[in-house]
Parts: structure tokens; sequence; C-alpha cells
């Protein structure tokens, strides 16, 4: 197995961050829903900035839209090590997801994400982390009640802390990319 299908639901639904920010390559790119699923943003960040990030807890009632990446094995590898999979950031598991298109070539996929125990319900995400959502859902086509639940998200302005550390992993994750052959 040399292809895999990675799931996003947060800031590596937007190509920017995806292929940009984490440097990861995909060959298809499937708008898609996991049953059984709901998205919360209430991820604490490892290092205390003030604010969560996206994350899934299982709903048998929910739902969750997002992007199933088709990537290699080691981009999927690159994606934990730059996620925290290593080090208890996020836990890699698999899921089951459903391309929204219908008539897709892709029928029910089985697809690799992230999850984690590490939540915090007084945290919110920031306006900047929301804004990455919804571009990427906007490019990816999820439907137009899923862009609008994300836009009516609770956010506040990123905080100082995060803005002072944003140029430290930006360089932290440039040196993580997955290097080209």
């Amino acid at each position: 197995m040399d292809r895999v299908w990675y799931f996003a639901y947060g800031s590596n639904m937007q190509t920017a961050t995806f292929c940009g920010r984490r440097g990861i390559e995909w060959t298809r790119a499937v708008a898609a829903r996991a049953s059984g699923w709901r998205l919360v943003l209430d991820k604490s960040p490892l290092l205390p900035i003030g604010e969560s990030f996206a994350n899934i807890v299982a709903d048998a009632e929910s739902e969750v839209l997002g992007v199933a990446y088709e990537v290699s094995v080691a981009a999927l590898e690159a994606i934990d090590l730059s996620e925290g999979v290593l080090i208890g950031n996020y836990a890699r598991c698999a899921i089951g997801v459903t391309p929204l298109a219908h008539g897709s070539s892709a029928g029910p996929l089985e697809a690799f994400t992230l999850t984690s125990d590490r939540r915090d319900s007084t945290l919110v995400p920031s306006t900047r982390y929301m804004a990455l959502l919804v571009e990427g859902a906007l490019e990816h086509g999820l439907p137009a009640p899923y862009v609008e639940f994300l836009r009516n998200v609770p956010a506040r302005e990123p905080s100082a802390v995060a803005t002072a550390l944003r140029p430290v992993v930006d360089g932290a994750m440039a040196l993580l990319k997955p290097r080209r052959r």
C-alpha cells in the first residue's frame, strides 16, 4: 500500500496550509462526509496560546464534513510529525468517509484522520484559524450550510502570544516539510 486516504476537517482542508505550510503533496482531493463524528473546536494547543483548534469526537447522531486527500504513506507520516502525533498532541485513527459528489469515482473510503483527548471547553478558536477552515471548505466545494456553520463558530481575535509565536511555529513547520525526491 503506497497510497492512503487522509481526512482533513480543520485547517488542512485549505490547500495553502496543507501543501504550502505543511508541504504535503496529494494526488486526489474529494469533499467527503464522516458519519458518526462531530466537529468540536475545543482542542487545546501544545503551547498555552489561549486559542483552540479543530478536533472530532465520536457521535453516532452527527457527521463532519471535510476533504479526503489521497497521499503517500510518507506524506501521512509527515502529517503525523507536523501535527504532533508522536508526542500525543493527536492520535491517528482509521474512519469511514463518503465522497459528497454524486457519481464520484471514489466510493466509500477508509481514511486516516486525527483525533485528540486534549480538550478544553473554555477555549475558542481564533478568527484567523476559522478563516482557514472557511477558505478550505469553499475551495473544496463543501455545502453552503456547512460553510455557514463554520462562519458562525464563536471565535476570538488571535492572542498576542499566538501572533508572537507564529514565525517560530512557521520556521519549525518548514523544517518538518517532507523533502522532495
